[in-house]
């Protein structure tokens, strides 16, 4: 399984990260955090590149907006140095679900288990 998997990163970028980035990030790469989800986030020397390095699926919407925000230099310290300070109707983070069977469905939608007629639609007949 171990020949597999190499081959699969030599060749993929969306299972985790690629050999060439793997090569980069132990040559160049300073740890700076880790999130919730077990992304690692690093930077260089002089502060000139930032990345991550997912853990599992590449997918950019499970990145929270703390790191997210040191990541495209909103702010410079990372939330490790400086946490972001949460309002309390704040919701926990959540990556995005679109195409996934936990997709937001509204009431009428053909997508729903039991679709629910909805009450305030009148179909539009000519007269």
């Amino acid at each position: 399984m171990g020949i597999l998997n190499s081959l699969l990163r030599a060749v993929t970028w969306w299972n985790g990260q690629t050999l060439n980035t793997q090569l980069y990030t132990w040559r160049k790469g300073e740890k700076v955090g880790e999130d919730d989800q077990g992304n690692i986030f690093y930077r260089n020397a002089d502060d000139s590149k930032r990345w991550v390095i997912f853990n599992g699926e590449a997918e950019a919407s499970r990145i929270s907006p703390e790191w997210h925000g040191w990541l495209h230099r909103t702010w410079d310290e990372p939330p490790t140095e400086k946490p972001l300070a949460h309002k309390p109707w704040e919701k926990p983070h959540q990556e995005n679900l679109t195409g996934t069977p936990l997709a937001y469905a509204p009431a009428g939608s053909i997508r729903r288990v039991e679709p629910k007629p909805r009450s305030d639609y009148e179909a539009w007949s000519p007269e």
